[in-house]
């Protein structure tokens, strides 16, 4: 385990744009605007971004172009050493970057996402990582990657007896953070048990508020050394550890499916990393897909164990004011959804002090971001990265 990367590296400016429903926009001008923020943000100067990641390739509405780093790079004006961009959906940005910055190519990387997915009528039926034909599926019920993490679930259900009890509780958790987060989607959109439960089913066991958000809109951010860091205009967010490991098995012929993901290894790695446990983390920032996704990448990094998750997510332990707070900016369920960097970002500001109303701390009744875990989910399970990140 490469512990000499542990505190070496830091993320140092957030850019966002206007998120939820925004017509008339382009995927690539939320990645513009995105990355053109992260850089004031971080108070560094075009020039000295020299190195450019941007997240997975979507198929361009009609009459946009593709949004490839190259284009990205062309429009902001600069010119990096390092180009960089996933064809699916393997989390390994920050890794990369990181991997980049070590190896002394590179001084400042500038990671981004961007789509217009709401307001273009992108539904993401189609999106999963695995081979078989679309269509061959659909014919037997199976739309892509809703059902398919429906079948998880519902595998989990008979495992170790999950289920709404619990999902409710995520939900409706999540969404208190929401009303404390102006930027969310869903800030003045409150959400109760009987709301959760009268819910019209999207795929079952799913809900229509077990699901993630579809949205237009960016989020990019910046990382560097943190001898660089300490002269820059934020505090910094210290990165202490990361690990990622990928089932890569299509969840049709996975033996994971109720786990464990490549949360239980990737976690492991980071911690080692981090040189520390479980137990010194004060928050989590998870990729939120689904409620489900949620529980089970909690449960995988060791917070409880199979069966234990009604009794763990009860009595608001991770909504405002609770032990363990999660998702403190509503996730992917309540705030918006820019896959990794919704809740890598909502991590990078808590640290920063920078989260307002909803600042962990006397604020909220919470202990201080002092150490946060973050996780990135992609595929169906397949991909998995692990970040923890800590205050100077």
């Amino acid at each position: 385990m490469p512990h000499h990367l542990r505190d070496k590296y830091a993320i140092v400016g957030v850019g966002y744009t206007p998120q939820g429903k925004i017509d008339g926009r382009t995927a690539l001008s939320f990645h513009l605007q995105a990355c053109a923020n992260a850089i004031n943000d971080a108070g560094v100067k075009r020039k000295d971004i020299d190195g450019l990641i941007i997240y997975r390739s979507f198929t361009p509405l009609l009459g946009e172009p593709e949004v490839t780093p190259y284009l990205v790079a062309q429009h902001l004006g600069i010119s990096p050493k390092i180009l960089s961009q996933e064809a699916n959906c393997a989390r390994g940005h920050l890794l990369h970057a990181i991997a980049f910055l070590e190896a002394g190519l590179c001084n400042y990387v500038l990671i981004s996402y961007g789509d217009n997915a709401l307001s273009g009528g992108r539904r993401f039926l189609s999106e999963a990582t695995h081979g078989e034909s679309f269509k061959d599926n659909a014919a037997f019920g199976e739309f892509g990657l809703v059902s398919n993490y429906a079948m998880a679930a519902r595998r989990a259900m008979f495992e170790f007896q999950t289920g709404p009890d619990i999902w409710k509780e995520i939900a409706v958790s999540q969404r208190k953070w929401a009303n404390l987060n102006p930027r969310a989607v869903m800030y003045d959109r409150g959400l109760t048990y009987a709301d959760y439960l009268k819910a019209k089913w999207v795929v079952e066991p799913f809900r229509t508020y077990d699901t993630c958000l579809i949205s237009d809109g960016g989020r990019a951010f910046i990382v560097t050394s943190l001898e660089r860091a300490k002269d820059l205009k934020q505090t910094p967010a210290l990165i202490m550890g990361f690990g990622s490991y990928h089932p890569s098995i299509d969840i049709h012929q996975s033996d994971y499916m109720a786990g464990p993901t490549g949360a239980l290894e990737s976690g492991k790695q980071a911690l080692q990393m981090a040189d520390i446990t479980i137990d010194d983390i004060t928050a989590c920032e998870i990729y939120d897909c689904f409620t489900y996704t949620v529980e089970i990448t909690l449960q995988d990094y060791g917070f409880f164990g199979p069966g234990e998750g009604k009794d763990w997510f009860s009595d608001g332990r991770i909504a405002p004011g609770g032990d363990l707070p999660v998702n403190t900016s509503g996730g992917l369920l309540s705030e918006a959804y820019f896959m990794g960097l919704t809740p890598l970002t909502e991590a990078v500001m808590q640290i920063m002090g920078r989260c307002g109303e909803r600042q962990l701390g006397p604020k909220t009744a919470t202990k201080e971001p002092e150490i946060v875990l973050v996780s990135d989910n992609g595929g169906v399970f397949q991909s998995h990265a692990t970040m923890i990140l800590r205050r100077l």
